[in-house]
């Protein structure tokens, strides 16, 4: 983190808020919510005290106060504690209340006080734990629905980080602190996780880049698929990132893949490796799984098959078949399909790929 002898950066202190450095800009310029120190004239340069303010001004916002409101209150700072007041005699007592009627009316119902928002240091009350600083960053974003500050902020981390460490240290951890938010207070949450997941979809895909071709590169493609019933892309998009990052060639097929189209397809195209993500039990399929370990694909005579990779917590305590690779994260992944898509390279498996449509 960028920090001088007269403070942190715009940027510093952007990211360890989760407001885009635009957002900063704009409240300094039309609400005086700026930097004490400015380096160079130019350079804004914030102190504890600039920060504390902009703690108090992001509370509010995220609490629903407008920008214009919020910016009084926070430079206005606390209110003070009321004064003590003087030493003195007591003061006399009330008169007597009348006695009270046999039967008493029921009490007004009263008014609940509105429960106050949670600090910008908490996260907004999302259940993150210890995580890096950048994951509360992003979960305050997300739950702000502020949009430009998520999409810099996954820009910024992957570019910082990698891609592996984005993905396992702070965009996954942020997910499913969202998920179980969500699955603990009824229908809220829901547009924050929309958001946020969307965003993580578009920031995995720049990260990606276009396509490897295997025709190109000679390396057969690793086939990348949801189980029938199963939405959950997300972890398949960080892996196809990964194997981009590689130089290795993917074939996406996205959630809810069908047996039959999961099976043409493998019959088709002769992957190197097949990688079948389940998020929970409830749609892990390991017959499916055994089946497409026994697909053939190549002429007569060559036949291959390619290996299978059963991914994501839905496939623990499952049967599997002998031999299954079962990776246990987005880093051991990637390494084990490295090493399938270098050995199906080296053993000739493209040119029984490229006849497999043949045989179909």
């Amino acid at each position: 983190m960028t920090q001088s002898a007269h403070g942190l950066t715009t940027g510093a202190v952007a990211r360890r808020l989760g407001v885009a450095p635009t957002t900063l800009r704009t409240w300094d310029r039309r609400y005086g919510i700026g930097p004490a120190a400015r380096e160079d004239g130019r350079h804004r340069r914030w102190t504890p005290g600039d920060i504390a303010v902009l703690h108090e001004m992001c509370r509010l916002t995220s609490s629903g106060i407008p920008p214009a409101e919020a910016a009084r209150a926070a430079l206005a700072g606390p209110a003070p504690a009321p004064a003590t007041p003087p030493a003195g005699p007591p003061p006399a007592a009330p008169p007597a209340l009348p006695a009270p009627a046999l039967v008493a009316a029921p009490p007004a119902a009263a008014e609940p006080l509105p429960r106050p928002a949670r600090r910008p240091g908490s996260g907004n009350g999302l259940p993150l734990g210890a995580v890096r600083q950048e994951c509360r960053g992003l979960g305050r974003a997300a739950v702000r629905l502020d949009a430009w500050a998520v999409d810099e902020l996954l820009g910024s981390v992957i570019a910082q980080y990698g891609l592996v460490t984005a993905w396992e240290e702070v965009m996954a951890p942020t997910l499913h602190a969202v998920g179980r938010k969500w699955e603990t207070s009824g229908d809220r949450y829901v547009e924050v996780e929309h958001l946020l997941s969307w965003h993580v979809s578009s920031a995995l895909r720049r990260a990606a880049g276009p396509p490897a071709s295997g025709a190109r590169t000679g390396v057969p493609p690793v086939l990348l698929a949801c189980v029938p019933g199963e939405q959950h892309t997300l972890a398949l998009e960080a892996l196809a990132a990964g194997l981009a990052g590689l130089g290795l060639p993917t074939l996406m097929f996205g959630a809810a893949v069908p047996p039959e189209a999961l099976d043409q397809a493998v019959r088709r195209t002769g992957p190197a490796a097949v990688v079948l993500w389940s998020q929970s039990r409830s749609t892990a399929n390991p017959p499916l799984a055994r089946h497409i370990a026994e697909v053939a694909w190549g002429v007569k005579g060559a036949r291959a098959r390619s290996a299978v990779l059963p991914a994501g917590p839905g496939w623990a305590g499952q049967p599997l078949a002998p031999g299954t690779l079962r990776p246990r994260g987005l880093r051991e992944a990637l390494a084990l399909l490295r090493g399938l898509c270098d050995t199906a390279a080296g053993s000739g498996a493209d040119t029984g790929r490229h006849a497999a449509a043949d045989q179909s």
